[in-house]
């Protein structure tokens, strides 16, 4: 007679840990149906329906790597959230991926979208759409191709490319996705680019920019070219890291490297106009009190935007508050004026020199165009108190009032802050480009002394102005 084997006691959690790991296994091999975007990476995906290169430049390990993976799969897939905000795809797509070497492209853009070596299937790209992966040759585990099954029953081609091969590597193919991670050469973002012509295809690039004002920075935030957006990313933007955590990182940074490596601003190092960190200035808009002074500072343009900004002042502590901008191209005095007049009528506004020059059309100085428009315009171009107006001293003033405390700027005003972060020098001068604002701040700071308090209009300004072409009055008071 046989005996029963043994009987083992019952586990009630073994089950329960299978089912566990079981559950965990699954979520591994399908992360694009878990992402939950930062408002950032939600930004930079819904910019993707109207722009066709987009640029998303933050800081060290904050998750834009990861938010062009996802945004890939999902176009290689076709298995979009319900609520996608950007570009979709309803058929298969054929993409390039790239990184800076084939080292740095296993181990970041074939990390992101395939999983570790050994892990494939634990990438953005979930494993049951996973068709083939075919390895490449001279480098260990880097991969060459995927396919990738997409939901309309054909499949996705995605070859995974590196800029160290050189531009003729990038030549001949047709694609309907470029996606270069860390910045790439021009010459190679234009190759990837005329790939897509035919298509009309996305291109993003995903950066930290450790290389100053390069040309492909310059081609997104100087030149703006037509299609293109930015969405910056900082340390601030995610939640993954507690204050404490921020504030560790950041400190372990060098001096020079931190806003690029914790808030994905170009680092300009020496070529920075006002090389100081955005936290001394910057501050949360807050009432501005009744008694301080107030004026306007207006640079004048066309090709290059007209800029404005609103400067209160608070004479007791001789601080500036920079508290309203704005900036727009091909505007007419007109709409300009149209735009920034509903701020204060009453409002004081500082201008350059060029604004005594005739308009050849209308014969009338073009300060004199905007006095018409209802703006009160100072009876003067902007100078210092001992009449000079030299771009250096102004950006010293600037400079030294930043240094100082005395120069704060609201932090809603993300244009203003935009050329804040480009303002740099090449070969010891200034580049005018893109510095239409911090020029309207110079301008509204040298003539602060004619600031107003503000008054009822129909009634007499506090001070008393007389005489058409002295610097005290007003033109059309």
């Amino acid at each position: 007679m046989t005996s029963d084997p043994p009987s083992l006691p019952f586990n009630p959690y073994s089950l329960l840990e299978q089912c566990l790991a079981l559950e965990a296994l699954k979520a591994s091999q399908d992360r694009l149906t878990d992402y939950q975007p930062y408002p950032k990476q939600v930004a930079f995906h819904a910019a993707g329906r109207d722009h066709r290169e987009r640029l998303l430049m933050a800081g060290n390990q904050l998750g834009k790597t990861l938010a062009a993976g996802m945004e890939y799969a999902m176009h290689a897939t076709g298995r979009y959230p319900r609520d996608w905000p950007g570009k979709r795809y309803d058929r298969p797509i054929v993409g390039w991926a790239a990184g800076i070497t084939g080292e740095s492209t296993r181990d970041n853009v074939q990390r992101i979208l395939l999983g570790r070596p050994g892990q494939f299937g634990t990438g953005t790209i979930p494993k049951d759409a996973i068709v083939d992966i075919t390895a490449a040759r001279g480098q260990p585990d880097l991969q060459d191709s995927i396919k990738v099954q997409h939901l309309n029953g054909d499949v996705s081609h995605i070859a995974l490319k590196s800029y160290e091969k050189g531009r003729e590597k990038w030549q001949g193919e047709t694609l309907d996705l470029c996606w270069f991670d860390e910045e790439p050469p021009l010459d190679i973002y234009m190759e990837g680019l005329t790939r897509t012509n035919t298509t009309l295809g996305p291109v993003f690039v995903t950066f930290t920019p450790l290389l100053g004002m390069s040309d492909v920075v310059k081609r997104f935030m100087l030149d703006k070219v037509p299609g293109t957006h930015v969405t910056q990313m900082t340390i601030d933007d995610v939640t993954h890291y507690t204050a404490e955590q921020r504030a560790a990182i950041i400190a372990s940074y060098p001096e020079y490297e931190r806003d690029a490596r914790t808030r994905g601003i170009p680092q300009l190092g020496s070529g920075r106009v006002f090389p100081i960190a955005e936290s001394e200035l910057v501050c949360e808009p807050f009432q501005i009190p009744g008694y301080w002074p107030q004026l306007g500072g207006l640079d004048f343009g066309w090709d290059h935007p007209s800029a404005a900004v609103r400067m209160a002042w608070d004479r007791d502590s001789d601080c500036l508050y920079v508290i309203a901008c704005h900036r727009q191209r091909e505007q007419t005095p007109a709409m300009f004026a149209a735009s920034i007049r509903p701020w204060a009528e009453w409002l004081p506004w500082a201008w350059p020199h060029d604004g005594l020059q005739h308009d050849k059309g209308s014969g009338e100085q073009l300060a004199a165009q905007y006095r018409a428009q209802g703006l009160r315009m100072l009876g003067q171009r902007a100078t210092f108190p001992d009449g000079t107006n030299g771009l250096e001293a102004g950006i010293a003033e600037m400079l030294d009032r930043m240094q100082t405390g005395r120069l704060k700027v609201f932090s809603t005003l993300s244009d203003w802050w935009e050329e804040f972060r480009m303002y740099h020098r090449k070969d010891g001068l200034i580049v005018k480009m893109r510095d239409d604002l911090m020029s309207a701040t110079r301008y509204a700071m040298m003539m602060r002394r004619f600031a107003e308090v503000q008054f009822k209009v129909g009634t007499q300004p506090n001070r008393s102005f007389s005489g058409a072409g002295n610097e005290n009055s007003w033109l059309g008071a």
